[in-house]
């Protein structure tokens, strides 16, 4: 036990170290700008000294009452199997009460091993939460829940694009104190630009070629920050502690009135990053964020922040208030080292936020909240590392625009703040919902958090939008245009769905149609892509009637979210039968978490082939122990516990993976020849060579892939059951050999006769518009063009 303590704890301690890079890059830059926008305009550095030791005690309460308190002590804690975030937190309150607005939602989904739930304890087994029952029968509660979210996604947006833009921008500013006032003028705007269009230009490269210099550059100036502190504050004004007194806090509102609390606008910057130590969570553990932040970022800020107070104390004869910053209380001789190191620090805090940007934006295109983007993953090793083309690009420009359209740090700041406050509100909403809905705690605990946290943030909140003309709108403006994509995105893609519920058809009809049409099965195997998750989609049903065609082994698929951030690839597949054994007709219904990775096209032929093979002889399986009884059934066959038995047959799906017999069946790919590639299915009895059979066929893929695939699965008797099921494999072989084909509905929206002018407005106009600028379903699921096959389709909402 004790190797593996030592052990735990060094890893803890890797992690830490690791996380400083990642996670604290934004928090750890805060000092280069807190003082200057705080001091722009609203307050003035007198000669009692009474403001800036008022500001100080403001810096270092709220320092330790959100950051350390709130998220540090109860924030972390509420993670979603690991994950934190937004996100993470909707997650959680979705799966503990029905509030989801997501479509095609399935009771197999509650049976996947990351649907963890906490579930209530025993004395309170009986209580139902009022809530809980509140929230689930009011559809426009849930709405409100899910627009707050956005809200919460829409400033983290905005705060990729303000963020890089004041961090940069308050680094290259120290050359104010080596420049005269033209040179700094003509200087810092094309120096700061010029960064932000190489960090953004970089980004397609990923950060997994340099992100091992990040931590070591935060350590750096964490250290740097913390040895000036202390020096300034030996040099200058050792008794500057008695400044954490929260008595200085009512001094400074009480002198400066109104002034002073226009000013907490700025003085919520200290805040800035925060969010990232929940938000990049599943990247590091609870326990290393925690030490990272106690041990070394908290107590690093804290000294730089005094050691600026006391400099400030003994020097009142500035030029402008602009000079009130960072840089002045830098001693000469090291002033030039630290600017090289305050840039660089800048970079990596700008880099953590833009890539915590492309996470959200992933996140919400999972969850249907974001128009369709096409995500490159830069790492094939590091897990979560993406790069977004077009948002890249947009960010840029939207980040110099405000660089350029600003040029001070008063505008930035009073725009940063907005967004950093809105989002700290959200996620006070969203935890106490938490407590209450997933963790079971006393209504009175979670209201008492909501009241103490969220009265602190809408303090600071009031004063930031106050400052609505003074630069707070830029994030108010960001955050109305996403937030009216994101829901009419979502709300067309909810009626969509609803529209192909409505009008789907069932198997049944497509048999009857099939004999009258006489229809004709053409080689290959022919994917459908739907939302659905039980019937036939109206696409398809129209692509019959028109060409009574469609290929030898059909198989609708359902490539669908769930509230969970990660699917095991073990329970990935649901896999069932549409119509009779003898049509060849299947489902599958692929499951991924917001943060899962979606697979490349030839990936998911292969799995989507090798669990359909699965499948068939499971079904085998199952049909024979059902015949047998259940006595024999209990005996002799493996029941897979997902699997959902109900009276039709073509609701009946089976989870391809969690079952032992999953393990049966192996890859072997040989390159090796130069013709076509071989696939090969072996049927083997347990115990003995003599029940089983060997099929080989030499195919040749449609992308000129040479793969040689294996199928091993096992045969309990050499009946005529298991002869369909070699036949039936054989077929599906055989469709391989030929190609696949992927189907896919080419939609059109329009609104229904009558509908008010807004809806009007936002599907057949708003929808439209996104679809056709935004990427198709076929390049998000990276389907090849040559195989790929629209249908259209029209759809009145």
């Amino acid at each position: 036990m004790e190797p593996g303590k030592r052990e735990s704890w060094r890893t803890t301690m890797l992690l830490a170290y690791q996380s400083l890079g990642v996670v604290y890059g934004d928090l750890s830059i805060s000092p280069l700008y807190v003082y200057k926008s705080t001091f722009a305009d609203d307050i003035t550095h007198s000669d009692t000294n009474e403001e800036i030791l008022g500001v100080l005690s403001f810096v270092f309460w709220t320092l330790t009452l959100i950051p350390l308190l709130k998220y540090v002590s109860i924030v972390l804690r509420a993670d979603d199997n690991g994950e934190g975030g937004t996100f993470a937190l909707y997650s959680l309150i979705c799966r503990h009460a029905n509030v989801s607005l997501l479509p095609n939602r399935q009771v197999a989904d509650e049976e996947l091993s990351t649907y963890r739930l906490e579930h209530p304890p025993e004395t309170a087994a009986g209580h139902r939460s009022r809530l809980k029952d509140w929230l689930e029968m009011h559809t426009s509660l849930k709405t409100a829940l899910l627009v707050m979210v956005m809200i919460g996604t829409c400033m983290i947006i905005g705060d990729g694009v303000l963020t890089p833009a004041i961090s940069v921008f308050s680094a290259v500013s120290g050359l104010e104190l080596s420049l005269s006032k033209s040179q700094h003028e003509y200087a810092v705007i094309p120096i700061t630009c010029a960064i932000l269009l190489f960090l953004f230009a970089l980004q397609h490269y990923g950060t997994h070629r340099v992100g091992f210099l990040f931590a070591p550059i935060i350590l750096a100036w964490l250290i740097c920050m913390s040895t000036l502190g202390l020096y300034n504050i030996f040099r200058w004004n050792p008794q500057v502690y008695q400044a954490l007194n929260p008595v200085f806090m009512l001094k400074f509102l009480k002198k400066t009135k109104k002034s002073g609390w226009m000013s907490l606008g700025g003085i919520l910057l200290c805040m800035t990053g925060s969010e990232a130590m929940f938000a990049d969570l599943g990247h590091f553990s609870y326990s290393s964020i925690q030490l990272a932040f106690t041990s070394l970022v908290y107590p690093a800020l804290i000294l730089g922040y005094m050691g600026q107070a006391a400099f400030l104390t003994q020097h009142h004869d500035f030029d402008s208030s602009y000079q009130i910053g960072f840089y002045v209380s830098v001693p000469e001789i090291v002033r030039w080292p630290v600017l090289v190191l305050a840039i660089l620090a800048s970079v990596v805090g700008s880099q953590a936020i833009i890539s915590g940007t492309f996470s959200i934006i992933n996140q919400s295109q999972s969850l249907s909240c974001f128009p369709r983007v096409k995500v490159v993953h830069t790492s094939e090793k590091i897990h979560g590392q993406i790069y977004i083309p077009e948002i890249n690009w947009m960010l840029m420009i939207l980040c110099i625009a405000v660089t350029v359209g600003f040029r001070d740090t008063k505008h930035m700041g009073n725009a940063s703040g907005l967004a950093v406050i809105t989002v700290m509100l959200v996620t006070t909403c969203l935890m106490s919902l938490v407590m209450v809905l997933c963790w079971h705690r006393p209504p009175a605990l979670a209201l008492a958090f909501l009241v103490f946290f969220g009265s602190i943030e809408a303090f600071y909140f009031s004063a930031s939008l106050i400052k609505f003309l003074d630069g707070a709108w830029v994030p108010l403006l960001l955050a109305l245009i996403l937030l009216t994509v994101m829901f009419v995105w979502h709300h067309t893609t909810i009626k969509k769905y609803e529209y192909d519920l409505n009008n789907k058809v069932t198997m049944e009809w497509l048999l009857a149609l099939s004999d009258k049409l006489g229809m004709v099965r053409v080689p290959g195997i022919g994917l459908v892509y739907t939302d659905l998750t039980t019937g036939v989609p109206a696409n398809f049903s129209r692509f019959v009637t028109n060409l009574p065609a469609f290929h030898r082994v059909l198989v609708f698929v359902c490539v669908k979210s769930v509230q969970v951030p990660r699917v095991l690839p073990a329970e990935r597949y649901l896999v069932g039968r549409v119509g009779p054994p003898g049509h060849r007709s299947y489902r599958c219904i692929v499951r991924y978490g917001y943060r899962d990775v979606h697979q490349d096209v030839d990936s998911f032929e292969t799995e989507l082939v090798e669990s359909l093979a699965t499948f068939i002889r499971l079904d085998a399986l199952f049909r024979s122990s059902d015949d047998a009884g259940d006595g024999a059934a209990g005996s002799d066959v493996d029941y897979d516990p997902l699997r959902e038995r109900r009276s039709s047959s073509e609701n009946a799906l089976t989870v391809v993976g969690s079952n032992p017999l999953r393990r049966r069946i192996s890859y072997e790919y040989d390159d090796s020849h130069d013709g076509a590639s071989s696939v090969e299915i072996r049927v083997e009895s347990p115990g003995t060579t003599t029940g089983g059979g060997t099929i080989e066929l030499v195919t040749a893929p449609p992308r000129a892939v040479k793969k040689r695939v294996r199928f091993l699965v096992e045969e309990t008797s050499p009946d005529v059951e298991d002869k369909r099921v070699l036949e039936e494999l054989h077929e599906l072989c055989e469709a391989r050999e030929s190609g696949t084909a992927f189907i896919m509905g080419h939609s059109h929206v329009k609104a229904k006769p009558g509908s008010s002018l807004i809806r009007r407005l936002a599907i057949g106009y708003g929808y439209n518009f996104l679809r056709r600028n935004c990427r198709g379903p076929d390049v998000v699921l990276r389907v090849p063009p040559a195989s790929l096959l629209e249908v259209g389709m029209v759809y009145v909402l």
